[in-house]
C-alpha cells in the first residue's frame, strides 16, 4: 500500500509554487455554479453515489476517475490539492485504498466534512457493534477533527481487513445514507431532495441483494478463486466459498511474488474440480495472475474480470448488477 507520509511530503515541498503557477486556471471543482455543492470523491464508484444522491445540485469530481488509474499508487498532484481545498465535501474509501486522499486533506488544511466508507463496514475494526443510524449523529471526521490536526491514523491499511467495501451493498446502503445526510446539512433547503434520491439509491442496492440471495439460494457453498480479495463480499453475499489461499491473494494485492508452494497448492485447488468459477481483478496483472487465467481455462472453468473503477457509461447499481449477473451465469454453466 501507498504510505500517506511521502505523499504528504512531496504535496508540501513543491505544491505552494505550483498552485501558484495554476491557481488562476479553472480546476474540475472550481468552475461551475456557485451555487452548487462542491463534492471531491477519492474514485468515480463514490462520484457516482453522490451524483445519484445530489444530482444537478452537486458538482462532483472523481480524482480517479480511469480504469488505467490505481488507487492504492496513485500520486496526487497540485491540482488535486486546489480542488479538494475547495470542496464542502469529501468521500474517500479509507482503510489504506486511497491514503492520497488524507495527505490531500492535510496538506489543503480543508475544513470539509470527510466521509470515510470503510467506517461503515460490519467487518470494520471495533465496528461490531455498528448501527444504522451509527453515523447520523455526525462524522468522526468532522470540520472540527481537521482543525485540531487529525492524523487520519484509521486510515492506514489494516491487516486482515478487506478494505474494498464499494463491493458491499450492504455497506454502501450506510455510506449513501449518510452522503444525504452531510448534504443536507450543507443546503438544509435541499435536504428532502437528497434524503428522496438517496432511497431510490437504497432501494435499487436492495434489489443487488436480492440478487445476490437468488444466487446464495441456489449456489450456497460452491467454492469460487479470486485472485485479489477485490471481489469477496459480494461473492460472500452470495454465499460462495472463497477457495483462495490467503498468501496468494496477499501477495498479488501487495504486487508481490506468489511464493512457489502457494502457487503449488492454487495449482491443485484449481485442477480439483471443487471450483466453479475463477474472478481476476482486470485493472492489475502478472505472471501468477495469468498463469491462474490459464489454469481455469484449461479446467473449463469460467473467468471473470472485475475491476476496482466505475467502466465509462455506467452507473454504481448498473455496474454491480452486471458483475452479479456474470457472476451468477458462470455459475450455471
Amino acid at each position: 500500500m501507498t504510505s500517506r507520509v511521502p505523499a504528504l511530503l512531496a504535496l508540501s515541498v513543491g505544491s505552494v509554487l505550483v498552485l501558484a503557477g495554476c491557481a488562476t486556471a479553472t480546476s474540475p471543482a472550481a468552475g461551475g455554479d456557485g451555487d452548487r455543492l462542491k463534492v471531491v470523491a477519492s474514485t468515480n464508484v463514490y462520484g457516482s453515489l453522490a451524483q445519484a444522491i445530489g444530482g444537478d445540485d452537486v458538482e462532483v469530481t472523481s480524482i480517479v476517475n480511469s480504469l488505467s488509474q490505481d488507487p492504492h499508487s496513485y500520486e496526487a498532484s497540485a491540482r488535486d490539492q486546489l480542488t479538494v481545498s475547495q470542496a464542502d465535501l469529501v468521500i474517500e474509501n479509507g482503510g489504506g485504498y486511497d491514503a492520497f486522499v488524507d495527505a490531500l486533506i492535510d496538506a489543503s488544511g480543508t475544513t470539509a466534512p470527510v466521509i470515510t466508507a470503510v467506517e461503515y463496514s460490519h467487518d470494520y475494526p471495533g465496528n461490531e457493534g455498528h448501527s444504522d443510524g451509527a453515523h447520523a449523529e455526525g462524522d468522526s471526521h468532522a470540520e472540527e477533527d481537521h482543525a485540531e490536526g487529525d492524523d487520519h491514523a484509521g486510515h492506514d491499511h489494516i491487516e486482515g481487513f478487506n478494505e474494498h467495501v464499494w463491493y458491499d451493498p450492504h455497506t454502501m446502503e450506510h455510506v449513501v445514507e449518510d452522503i444525504a445526510h452531510e448534504l443536507g446539512d450543507l443546503d438544509a433547503a435541499k435536504a428532502d431532495t437528497f434524503e428522496a434520491n438517496a432511497k431510490k439509491l437504497i432501494d435499487g442496492v436492495a434489489g443487488l441483494e436480492t440478487s445476490l440471495e437468488k444466487i446464495k439460494a441456489d449456489h450456497a457453498g460452491e467454492k469460487i478463486f479470486a485472485t485479489e480479495p477485490v471481489p469477496l463480499y459480494l461473492t460472500a453475499a452470495a454465499g460462495l466459498e472463497n477457495a483462495t489461499p490467503e498468501a496468494f491473494s496477499e501477495a498479488v494485492e501487495e504486487g508481490q511474488d506468489v511464493p512457489p508452494a502457494t502457487m503449488l497448492e492454487a495449482t491443485k485447488i484449481l485442477g480439483s474440480g471443487e471450483v466453479r468459477t475463477v474472478i481476476v481483478n482486470a485493472q492489475t496483472g502478472g505472471a501468477e495472475t495469468s498463469e491462474v487465467e490459464g489454469l481455469g481455462t484449461k479446467a473449463d472453468i469460467p473467468v471473470l474480470k472485475f475491476t476496482e473503477l466505475l467502466p465509462d457509461g455506467l452507473t454504481y447499481l448498473e455496474w454491480m448488477q452486471q458483475n452479479i449477473d456474470e457472476l451468477a451465469g458462470s455459475l450455471t454453466r
